[in-house]
């Protein structure tokens, strides 16, 4: 890698540091509003740092004749990715007196929008650490969304890719320009994540818990201001709105740009969104139906419990309300197959993404139609474009890779002294993004404090392999990568 190319990559991090820096004053601000001086001093101290350290960065200066190249843009997503954690552990050393390990996993799971959290006794923690935790969900929400828009597609491996194939309808181009998309797609995550505080706040949280739950739900990460998550609030409303804001943030942001625009039949035309409702609304009424059958819940009441954690689990946010993990064999076997799914490509959610099952189930369908007819031609479509080999040899090796990357994870985490439960459970929430696993050390009751390091460290690079979709990392790895 040349001398330009690392020195526009450092330049580019550095903004990335500042407003880092930046961001750390929102805790200082909440802290005075609560009153609470302890800890103004660390977040001060905590933003300087990473202020001098981005303005160093920034001030060699972005060289003239130099410009990244595509595979540059993949170092610069997982630097950039791994730095601001790094940083983004300072409030949490400081204030917490946290261990740099514990540090590194509350802001990678921050950052990545996991929701995995050493942390115990929210409900007695400092205003400014609760906000700040939650800030670093919305960053990262945000992020994630202009990195699958932007940059995935260059590794042919996003959802984005399908609005890329040649396709002789062009009217689903959204703009002819990315940074009007990046606008539009801001005012979109802005502006949901302000209909979510007023929504939490008109349901019945206060104004913090509103604003904590908002940034959480949009951008599908799952920390919350109570160790009882959800469940502190008995008000229904604050757990439908919930459900609301959290299937929001797994909806394609490109969409909403379009919607945005004019064009308000978007979403509902998207075969993406239909299968992510068909499947999540079919998941509702199956396990309401089941749960209200063994247990003495009305139906309605059932539904209400199931919809907020099923929900939760399939966007890969991480709230909960109660213990599902006590509701039986097939709810945890349901809640654990849901949480591959994941949401739409281009939002904030994890997992495989549903656009990966429904061109799977085209590629089965047209292979069974060929067994009948040997000789006939299948035409291969989704979403209106033609699925062409490039697109799907990339979706095959991206799940291959997802499905290798979770087992070879819990063979590591099993070596680390976890049982097999912890281990394989731990590796699929962290890389799938949903956060809390199954079993009573990591699951919805419990939390990751009680790990090993070793294994903490193990799922914090399983929360930034899944939340890069995996390839965008191990493409690093590769030998002619780095060679001129």
């Amino acid at each position: 890698m040349s001398l330009p190319t690392l020195r526009i990559l450092a330049f580019i991090n550095g903004i990335f540091l500042v407003t880092l820096a930046v961001s750390m004053l929102v805790p200082v601000g909440t802290l005075m509003v609560f009153k609470q001086p302890q800890g103004i001093n660390a977040f001060l101290w905590s933003s300087l740092i990473t202020f001098v350290a981005g303005i160093a960065m920034i001030a060699q200066g972005r060289p003239q004749h130099g410009q990244l190249r595509p595979r540059d843009m993949y170092m610069l997503t997982v630097s950039s990715w791994v730095l601001v954690s790094i940083f983004a552990t300072l409030p949490f050393i400081f204030t917490q007196h946290a261990s740099f390990t514990d540090a590194y996993f509350e802001s990678m799971s921050g950052i990545t929008a996991t929701g995995a959290t050493i942390f115990i006794g929210l409900d007695s923690m400092s205003p400014g650490i609760l906000i700040w935790r939650s800030l670093l969900h919305w960053l990262g929400g945000i992020g994630f969304i202009a990195m699958a828009v932007a940059i995935l597609p260059m590794l042919r491996i996003g959802g984005m890719r399908l609005f890329q194939t040649e396709s002789s309808d062009r009217s689903d181009k959204v703009m002819p320009r990315s940074h009007m998309v990046a606008k539009y797609m801001v005012v979109a995550y802005v502006g949901l994540s302000a209909l979510g505080v007023l929504g939490f706040w008109l349901a019945g949280m206060s104004l913090f818990d509103a604003v904590n739950h908002a940034m959480s739900a949009i951008s599908t990460g799952g920390f919350s201001t109570s160790d009882a998550s959800l469940a502190k609030w008995q008000q229904p409303a604050v757990h439908w709105v919930a459900v609301v804001v959290m299937i929001f943030g797994s909806l394609p942001f490109v969409l909403y740009v379009s919607a945005l625009r004019g064009n308000f039949r978007a979403l509902a035309r998207d075969e993406q969104v239909r299968g992510f409702m068909f499947v999540l609304v079919g998941s509702w009424l199956v396990l309401a139906t089941w749960y209200a059958l063994t247990t003495q819940l009305h139906w309605l009441e059932a539904l209400r419990h199931v919809a907020v954690n099923t929900t939760s689990i399939m966007t890969t946010t991480g709230f909960a309300l109660g213990d599902y993990s006590l509701w039986g064999g097939f709810s945890t076997m349901l809640f654990f197959y849901l949480g591959f799914v994941g949401g739409c490509s281009g939002s904030t959610a994890g997992g495989l993404k549903v656009f990966r099952f429904q061109v799977a189930f085209i590629l089965l369908k047209a292979n069974l139609m060929q067994l009948i007819h040997p000789r006939a031609v299948i035409k291969q479509q989704y979403n209106r474009h033609r699925l062409d080999e490039d697109i799907v040899r990339s979706i095959l090796a991206f799940s291959f890779f997802f499905t290798i990357t979770i087992a070879a994870l819990a063979l590591a985490l099993s070596l680390c002294g976890l049982d097999w439960i912890t281990a394989l459970s731990g590796a699929a929430s962290t890389v799938s993004g949903v956060g809390p696993g199954m079993g009573p050390i990591i699951g919805p009751a419990g939390t990751y404090a009680s790990l090993p390091d070793s294994a903490k460290w193990l799922l914090s690079a399983g929360m930034l392999l899944g939340r890069l979709e995996i390839l965008t990392v191990l493409v690093l790895l590769l030998p002619a990568f780095w060679r001129h």
